[in-house]
């Protein structure tokens, strides 16, 4: 019966199979191999989950490979979820394997392991695994998996390290987990430790594998260690491996590189797809190439490659960083799409960076009608009023958010110190060193005023004095995550910090002066990308050059204007400038006016 199995064509063929093992009585052995292949082939080749859930639940003694299948059939479902929730109204699924004591097959534990946790049940997931009578490295493999991709990245890795404790010989897909984990977390020297297993058992060979390490890297804050791993692979690259370090070049800024390696690309007859274009569009915008990220838009048909709400999201964010708020607008209404939240929220963004009040209203009700409740969405709107000191307005933002009961999500940060992993939020006290970290905090706030440091308190969204604002500046996660490690770490050496939201002005200024001050390189990687800042300079550094009126014609008058209101650190001609903006003059003796002033005859950085 097994071997006629492959030859079915149709769900009809394998109704009567069933229907004869039925009749013939084998369907209720308790071992019945064609039973199993059948369940496989209802959920596989079939697509008819529901009909083998039913099947399954007719069977009075289902073996382990019955389990085996039905329970692969849910993982492999569209709709995983759904599908588990179906099936466990039909049959108490935990408790019923227990009691039959199928825990003892390691293949069924593993699969039962993977689905919880596909599901984002972790906590059964991790139930069962501690039941389970013996594991296999499938068995660890499913469970660091399912903590990396469930937000538990700490428990992910320290499951990775009972692997080898426990005598397991993580493989690839052991790696895989925990280098994810790594990522999320920021923590560099333990995925330098997973990078040296990998060289050591040359499961490199993997292109997924280095696919993962590049990505590490990056999100850890070392695009060069990145691409020394992409330069260096044995493997053949593929897509995603162009793609991962082109993403990983975006994230920290540097569009150039980012562009000369989608040129190396295609030089290696790799045509790029729609999640290429995605990353060289996030390099132009974090680099402030906004034409040549236009003429990169404008290019994607002509590849192949239709742009997507996200393409139109990332020339919205270009437009939008650059101050052109209107363009951005009316791109979002030139779309052959429907705009979703985000491009709304990308241009309520902007306008709380360029204070335009008239646009940031117009774009709120934009989100509201389009049944919008993200506490981002209220907050930045409420960043638009305090900036003005429209405190009565700030006032009706926030009781719109008690309304609809939207709570702000609170800002973390992460710092790696010693292979520990420690978290700090906004004021946070709970850190045994708190103390510590206040006083140097103090130390810090004394040196910085008498480099012109002045707390940028537009930030703060209270009604309050000038010196409450700056104490609650004072204390942001990432403040106190900077001064943990200057207190904890040897001079001179790296500070890595990972900030799950947006880093605010002040703290961008500020972590700038800190870097100067103690020599210290400082790596922040926020909710978009990567601050480095060195020596007082954050690279790569953006600013714009604006013309200013001036009474006498022969006299042009300019003034730098950073991205982001960000002061502190410009070059002119190679040279340092004032650290405060100034305005500065350019005179024409010869009466004659030159041609238009533009980044063509300067040396900006």
């Amino acid at each position: 019966m097994a071997s006629l199995l492959p030859k079915y064509t149709s769900l009809s063929h394998a109704k009567q199979l069933q229907a004869h093992l039925i009749t013939t009585g084998q369907f209720q052995f308790r071992i019945c191999p064609s039973r199993s292949k059948l369940l496989e082939l209802y959920t596989l080749s079939f697509d008819s989950l529901s009909f083998a859930i039913h099947t399954f639940c007719q069977i009075l003694t289902p073996s382990t490979n019955d389990w085996n299948a039905i329970l692969r059939g849910l993982i492999g479902s569209p709709a995983p979820t759904d599908a588990f929730l179906c099936f466990s109204e039909s049959i108490q699924l935990h408790s019923h394997i227990v009691r039959k004591g199928f825990l003892a097959d390691a293949l069924l534990g593993t699969t039962l392991v993977d689905l919880y946790a596909k599901v984002g049940d972790l906590d059964s997931a991790e139930r069962v695994f501690d039941e389970m009578v013996k594991r296999d490295i499938a068995s660890w493999n499913a469970l660091i998996s399912g903590f990396a991709q469930g937000s538990k990245p700490t428990e992910a890795l320290a499951l990775f390290k009972r692997t080898e404790i426990m005598g397991f010989k993580p493989n690839e897909i052991t790696v895989l987990g925990a280098l994810s984990a790594c990522s999320q977390l920021g923590a560099f020297k333990e995925g330098e430790k997973i990078h040296a297993h990998i060289r050591e058992e040359r499961l490199d060979m993997n292109v997924q594998v280095c696919n993962a390490v590049i990505d590490t890297y990056a999100k850890c804050g070392f695009a060069d260690k990145a691409y020394l791993v992409f330069e260096s692979m044995s493997c053949k690259k593929s897509l995603v491996t162009w793609n991962t370090m082109i993403m990983a070049f975006a994230m920290h800024g540097d569009g150039c590189k980012a562009l000369e390696l989608f040129e190396q690309m295609g030089q290696a007859e790799v045509d790029p797809d729609a999640v290429s274009f995605l990353a060289l569009l996030c390099a132009c915008n974090h680099a402030g190439l906004v034409e040549e990220g236009y003429r990169l838009f404008n290019s994607m048909e002509k590849s192949g490659v239709t742009p997507n709400v996200k393409h139109y999201g990332s020339v919205v964010d270009l437009l939008g960083r650059a101050g052109r708020l209107q363009e951005a607008y009316d791109v979002i209404n030139s779309m052959p799409m429907v705009p979703d939240l985000v491009l709304w929220q990308t241009l309520l963004g902007a306008c709380r960076t360029y204070a335009n009040v008239e646009m940031a209203e117009l774009v709120s009700q934009k989100l509201v009608e389009m049944g919008s409740n993200s506490d981002g969405d209220f907050v930045l709107l409420s960043n638009v009023y305090a900036a003005q000191k429209r405190w009565a307005d700030v006032g009706r933002v926030r009781n719109a958010m008690k309304i609809r009961d939207v709570k702000k999500v609170p800002g973390f940060s992460y710092v790696e110190e010693k292979g520990v992993i420690h978290k700090f939020c906004n004021g946070d006290k709970s850190h045994e060193s708190w103390r510590e970290i206040y006083a140097k905090l103090d130390e810090i706030r004394f040196r910085i005023k008498e480099y012109g440091y002045l707390a940028e308190t537009s930030f703060v969204l209270h009604d309050i004095g000038e010196e409450e604002k700056e104490n609650a500046l004072y204390h942001h996660s990432e403040k106190l995550a900077v001064a943990f490690v200057l207190i904890s770490s040897s001079t001179g050496t790296p500070i890595h910090v990972i900030k799950n939201l947006r880093i605010c002005g002040d703290c961008h200024a500020m972590i700038k002066l800190i870097s100067k001050i103690y020599g210290r390189e400082i790596i922040v990687r926020d909710r978009l990308r990567f601050h480095r800042f060195k020596q007082g300079y954050r690279s790569p550094e953006i600013f714009f050059l604006i013309k200013e009126k001036s009474a006498d014609p022969f006299v042009e008058s300019f003034r730098w204007k950073p991205q982001k209101n960000v002061a502190n650190g410009y070059f002119f001609n190679g040279q340092a400038v004032n650290p405060i903006p100034v305005p500065f003059e350019i005179r024409y003796p010869d009466k004659q006016l030159p041609a238009l002033l533009s980044d063509t005859n300067l040396n900006i950085i």
